[in-house]
Order: C-alpha cells, then sequence, then structure tokens
C-alpha cells in the first residue's frame, strides 16, 4: 500500500479537527440552552449564548472560513504531485495553528488568538506557493 502525502494525512486529520470545532460549540450552546433545544426542532426564538458558548460558535465559523481553502490546497497539490516542501510545511502551519487557536479563542486570549489566525493564513500562503 504506497504512503499517502502529509498534505493529505493532514486532511484526513483536519476532518477530526473540525468535528472536534462542531462538538465544543455544540456542547456549549446545549448547556447554555438545554438538552430540549438541541434535541427539539430550534424553532422559534433561541434562548442567548453564553460567553463560552458565543466564543465556541465564533471559533467554529473562523474554522469554517479556512477551512474550504485547506481542502482545496492540499487536494490541489496531491493531484498536482507537488507535495512536500513548502506545501507539507503549509500543512502542519495551518493544521497546528487551527489546533491551539480554539482553546485560545474559548479561553478569550486577545492578540495571541489573532496570530494564530494569522499563521494559520501563512500556512494556506505556503501551500499556494507550492501549488504556483
Amino acid at each position: 500500500m504506497p504512503t499517502l502525502p502529509n498534505e493529505l494525512v493532514l486532511l484526513g486529520w483536519s476532518t477530526i479537527l473540525l468535528v472536534v470545532y462542531i462538538m465544543t460549540e455544540g456542547q456549549t450552546a446545549t448547556r447554555d440552552r438545554g438538552l430540549g433545544w438541541n434535541a427539539g426542532p430550534r424553532d422559534g426564538k433561541a434562548k442567548p449564548l453564553g460567553v463560552l458558548a458565543g466564543r465556541a460558535q465564533r471559533a467554529l465559523r473562523n474554522f469554517q472560513e479556512t477551512y474550504p481553502a485547506f481542502i482545496a490546497l492540499a487536494l490541489a497539490l496531491a493531484v498536482s504531485g507537488r507535495t512536500g516542501g513548502l506545501g507539507e510545511a503549509g500543512a502542519w502551519t495551518w493544521f497546528a495553528a487551527r489546533i491551539v487557536y480554539l482553546p485560545l479563542y474559548l479561553l478569550g486570549v486577545p492578540y495571541l488568538r489573532s496570530l494564530c489566525w494569522t499563521v494559520s493564513v501563512l500556512g494556506l500562503i505556503l501551500m499556494l506557493v507550492r501549488l504556483l
């Protein structure tokens, strides 16, 4: 069985990371709004989210903003045969920054969280440079 490029391995792991973001958002929202709200049809006006659930929701939305670019770049690198080098470094950079980003956002750490987001975007840029 041939080994997969690290960009594709990270694509697989990024799916698990997406689930972590989704579960964090869902669990914190359920804590604030109750199990009945989560299990029900969620019709009508929802009870406002608390601070932690609001942060989890915004962190998930932020993840979802860069995730499509990561998927596209990882697949494009693999299909084009341009894996490794800057592309692999960029994929690792994006992935590591996105892992660190979630707890920083949940804890409300300013500046460092923004730096982490910037590092993740730089990872995407490295992937793009390798592709082009």
